[in-house]
Formats: C-alpha cells, sequence, structure tokens
C-alpha cells in the first residue's frame, strides 16, 4: 500500500505545486462547500452533504476544466512505454 507522503512524492514536480482538494470548490465559493465547511468533519451530516459532490456536484467538468487553465495549472502523465 503507498502512503499519502509517498503519493505526494510521486506526483510533485519540482518548481511546480500539486492542486490541493477543494481548492476550486473554495475559489469559486461553492455554496455545496460552504456547507460542508460547516459540518464536522466526522458528522453524519458531513457525510450527506459530501455525497453531493461526490454524486451530484452542481458544477461542470468544462467549468472545471476552464478554472484550472485560468489558474495556470497543467495537466500530465508519463508517457506510455
Amino acid at each position: 500500500m503507498i502512503s499519502s507522503s509517498q503519493k505526494e512524492e510521486k506526483m510533485s514536480m519540482e518548481g511546480y505545486i500539486d492542486y490541493k482538494r477543494r481548492e476550486y470548490c473554495k475559489d469559486i465559493q461553492c455554496q455545496v462547500q460552504r456547507v460542508l465547511d460547516k459540518q464536522d468533519p466526522h458528522s453524519e451530516d458531513y457525510e450527506q452533504v459530501r455525497t453531493i459532490c461526490k454524486t451530484g456536484c452542481i458544477h461542470t467538468t468544462y467549468e472545471f476544466h476552464h478554472w484550472l487553465i485560468q489558474k495556470e495549472y497543467l495537466l500530465i502523465r508519463p508517457e506510455k512505454k
């Protein structure tokens, strides 16, 4: 099993920063994210709100993709050999 620190090492590139979880949601001040931020992360209410994000996000991949471009994020992957 790969630890979270190993995942970070594998993903990070020198001179670049990685996208942080929910960075988009917080930056655009998503109304669902605002509700989530008010919940105790260990509560049932938190998990119910989180389900909205996981299965029924109110924003589109198109919006997210254009936000990534605007913020100068790069999507890369290793070349297949």
